[in-house]
């Protein structure tokens, strides 16, 4: 696909848009129905997908990507009605008498372009929220996860209504013609490079855009925790989600060097429960996604500053593309393994001297996309929330906030611009525009020239809410 194929794909979809077609609530529901059931339908084709570029476990894929899709279809066609209705809004003594409100409308035409690591999930969620809104869409899935790509080609071409919504496959040179042309708006998943390149492009047409980025999101961990649900919790988020191929997986455990030995013990025992005694065959773990980022997560392991700080795990097996979850005890905060998203196997444990340190060293870095808290201390864990900023927090969890459609999920500073889900998707791809409504009554005289010092008078009483004034004012003193 060329230069030629983008323009003419916009071309088109901006046909469809001024038809005002996509405006329509039949056809959002419509088309929202089709998504619907193109993850009902289509269970096995998806799981198997997804099973193809990420040997993901199809428990996983159903509880984090089918099923997250299917929820998310069902709370927009149940709020849709809802969330298109101009709000009512405050009319003011200025514009008396008059009415206000503010009305939702599409952007137009926007593009979303999509992550491997939640290949189905992370390409439908956004597009659900722009049908939602009302508008044409062109979807960009990740060359990365070729076989999920493939399906969503197929599948949107099948149920979907192609006029208004495109699937475009392929590379860097696809995506690079596509962020030429004039789009709405643009919804990007992935990383902070990329996620720079995405926004020079759209400042030549003033585009908006979301970039939904990652970072090293922390653990903090207390002492006075029951440690066996706090542990099973951070591996879940951790090796349970995508084998730590998750913009949302922990990054990093902070804790006090006191408490390191029942935590790794736990640890360690929790794993083994889970993982058994030979990890890298468990059919419970997803692979690393391809050789790049096999050899990238090799390169932050043998860096010589962690070489000897691997306490638990560290096995590989290049040819599979599996990398065992490693724990690593101590690491210098100048290694490499600490200054980039690890997106993989790997956790770090960093010690302090008292758990509250931790918050001063978080906020050193850049704000992540994520930061997470176990403690019993309530102090703690309000100091937490009003001073860790990062894009979501969760107390005595890890991951679970992407869950609630009635929380923005998106990042700040480093982490990302903008957010989404459940409404937050809706509002995303809309644009709230204002109404003001008159008649031709109450024309006040005193709005135009010749300006008078009566007038001056009444303007300042009026503006400056002085009551007593407006009626001096009024009747001449």
């Amino acid at each position: 696909m060329g230069m030629v194929d983008a323009e003419a794909i916009v071309k088109e979809l901006r046909e469809t848009y001024s038809s005002g077609k996509t405006k329509k609530y039949e056809w959002r529901v419509s088309q929202l129905k089709a998504l619907l059931k193109i993850a009902e339908n289509h269970e096995k084709e998806i799981v198997d997908a997804l099973y193809s570029d990420l040997s993901k476990p199809e428990l996983e894929s159903f509880i984090h990507e089918i099923s997250m899709v299917k929820t998310s279809c069902k709370h927009a066609l149940k709020g849709l009605k809802q969330w298109m209705k101009p709000e009512k809004a405050k009319a003011t003594i200025t514009s008396f008498p008059s009415s206000a409100e503010i009305v939702p409308e599409p952007l137009g035409v926007v593009l979303v372009i999509s992550a491997w690591n939640y290949p189905f999930l992370l390409s439908l969620d956004p597009v659900i929220g722009a049908i939602a809104a009302g508008n044409a869409v062109v979807l960009k899935p990740s060359e990365i996860a070729p076989a999920t790509s493939s399906v969503l080609a197929k599948l949107l071409g099948q149920y979907i209504d192609v006029t208004a919504i495109r699937v475009v496959e392929g590379a860097v040179p696809e995506t690079t013609a596509l962020l030429e042309q004039k789009w709405d708006k643009i919804f990007y998943t992935g990383n902070g490079k990329i996620g720079r390149i995405v926004l020079a492009a759209a400042t030549k047409h003033l585009t908006p855009v979301v970039l939904e980025l990652g970072g090293k999101s922390p653990v903090v961990v207390d002492s006075n925790i029951n440690f066996k649900v706090a542990v099973r919790r951070i591996i879940s988020g951790k090796w349970g989600c995508n084998n730590g191929q998750a913009c949302v997986a922990p990054d990093y455990i902070i804790t006090a060097k006191d408490n390191v030995p029942k935590l790794l013990d736990s640890m360690k025992h929790e794993l083994e429960k889970f993982y058994g005694k030979d990890p890298l065959n468990s059919g419970d773990l997803s692979r690393i996604v391809n050789a790049n980022h096999f050899r990238r997560l090799s390169n932050l392991l043998d860096d010589t500053k962690v070489i000897d700080k691997v306490v638990h795990g560290g096995q590989r097996d290049e040819n599979n593309l599996k990398i065992a979850p490693t724990i690593l005890l101590d690491v210098p905060h100048d290694s490499l393994i600490m200054k980039e998203e690890i997106f993989g196997p790997l956790l770090p444990i960093i010690t302090v001297n008292k758990v509250e340190d931790s918050i001063h060293f978080i906020n050193a870095r850049e704000k992540p996309l994520a930061a997470y808290l176990f403690t019993s201390n309530k102090k703690l864990e309000e100091e937490f929330v009003m001073n860790i900023s990062a894009g979501g927090l969760v107390i005595n969890d890890v991951t679970l906030h992407v869950a609630n459609s009635s929380l923005p999920f998106g990042g700040v500073g480093e982490s990302g611009m903008g957010s989404y889900h459940g409404r937050f998707s809706f509002d995303t791809f809309s644009h709230k525009k204002a109404v003001l409504r008159r008649n031709f009554s109450g024309d006040a005289p005193q709005r135009y020239p010749p300006y008078t010092p009566g007038k001056a008078r009444f303007l300042k009483a009026l503006l400056n809410g002085d009551i007593l004034g407006l009626i001096r004012a009024l009747i001449g003193w």
